[in-house]
């Protein structure tokens, strides 16, 4: 029911929204009303430059003429079927996948990441074994399975207890790894990067390792490349670096183009495991949704993108280092997902300053900043970033000492 809130521009739908919706996001900071590229706009027509990417969803922008092309043709062809019956998109989307990987394998369509990691839980219990390995800090989601790996304890606190008998122990830690994971041990789950934790990259050999103790277990390891996958580290699968080859792979974000969509791949024993009846969702693999995923792998593929993300993330992985600021106190990362480490709890200051030079990033830890923009960005919108992202530190900086 209204409460006789009406208006469009910013202030309006701010309280339109703190009106209607539920409180779990708090009141975001911004309405964006229209995007074209790595470019959006605010519902009073102020632009900003996206370099948070939907959370590294939007692979290839707003707005993207294949994509828009793709969703258009297939609703206008077919719009959705259920999993009762199916449809061409949705089998060429599995294919490519599989293709992608270079391996045989079979493949599960959900709706979200957490989704995707929902399955690979029930995989997991299928194998006879309850208990599951991940790593502190990581990020797997927020169903109730998902959470249970996800190791961030304030995460999980309202919810608890979790399902699963889930131990987690510090990434990057390979003699961890090696006392935790047993011959009881389902799932060994971990992300090649961890996002949500400040972009955190493990240390050469880690991938490798895990895939060497849960060869010798009899573990299913399963790599999270959701934020990580489609491109975003410069590879398909960021886990291609090392040349690890999990059992299960979870995707999702990059993989829409911007439309919903979670991809669990299996390969060997573990893509025999879910059976008739096992698991499901009613969008499964909805042809709209796969038509756009099919035209992102195109894109990338026939553009030459992964190349692009390897160098422009160079590039700007250089720029936030050479001058360096007296602010910063690490960069780190992969292709086009980035942390911008701080001295102090600042990085929500600086999230605020740098959309006041128009420019939006995420504060995801209180010291780090991450940038995860379109892989289609431009080396002259880099540019543009690193200017006014400077500055936005710089602000910040100044305002701290005159506050001392």
């Amino acid at each position: 029911m209204s409460d006789g809130i009406t208006g469009t521009g910013n202030a309006a739908l701010t309280r339109r929204w703190q009106g209607v919706m539920m409180d779990n996001f708090g009141t975001p900071r911004l309405p964006l009303v229209k995007g074209r590229g790595a470019w959006v706009w605010d519902a009073e027509g102020n632009e900003y430059l996206d370099f948070l990417g939907g959370i590294a969803v939007n692979a290839l922008g707003h707005a993207h003429p294949a994509v828009v092309r793709a969703v258009g043709e297939q609703l206008a062809s077919l719009g959705h079927v259920s999993n009762l019956f199916m449809a061409e998109p949705t089998v060429r989307l599995a294919e490519r996948l599989l293709q992608l990987a270079g391996r045989r394998g079979r493949v599960y369509f959900s709706n979200s990441g957490a989704e995707a990691n929902e399955a690979a839980f029930k995989i997991g219990r299928l194998t006879g074994r309850t208990h599951m390995v991940s790593a502190t800090g990581g990020f797997h989601g927020r169903t109730m399975g998902a959470l249970a790996l996800t190791g961030q304890p304030a995460k999980q606190r309202p919810f608890l207890p979790l399902p699963g008998e889930v131990s987690h122990v510090p990434y990057g830690d390979v003699e961890a790894l090696r006392a935790a994971v047993t011959p009881r041990t389902a799932l060994l789950v971990l992300e090649p990067v961890q996002g949500e934790n400040g972009v955190v990259v493990p240390p050469p050999g880690y991938l490798r390792a895990a895939r060497e103790i849960t060869a010798a277990t009899g573990t299913l390891l399963v790599l999270d490349e959701i934020q990580t996958g489609i491109g975003r580290t410069g590879r398909w699968f960021a886990a291609e670096a090392e040349g690890v080859e999990a059992d299960v792979v979870t995707l999702a974000k990059g993989l829409g183009g911007g439309l919903p969509i979670g991809a669990t791949l299996a390969f060997g024993a573990a893509a025999e495991l879910l059976t008739p009846g096992a698991h499901g969702s009613t969008f499964s693999g909805n042809p709209v949704v796969c038509a756009a995923a099919l035209a992102v792998l195109d894109t990338i593929e026939r553009a030459g993108i992964l190349d692009h993300v390897t160098w422009t993330g160079q590039r700007l992985r250089r720029g936030l280092e050479e001058p360096a600021h007296p602010l910063v106190r690490e960069v780190r990362g992969a292709g086009l997902l980035v942390g911008v480490a701080l001295h102090g709890e600042v990085a929500a200051r600086v999230q605020r300053a740098a959309q006041d030079h128009g420019l939006l990033v995420n504060a995801v830890t209180p010291d780090v900043v991450r940038l995860a923009p379109p892989l289609i960005v431009s080396d002259r919108e880099v540019d543009t970033f690193l200017t006014g992202f400077r500055a936005a530190l710089s602000e910040t900086l100044a305002a701290g000492l005159t506050a001392a």
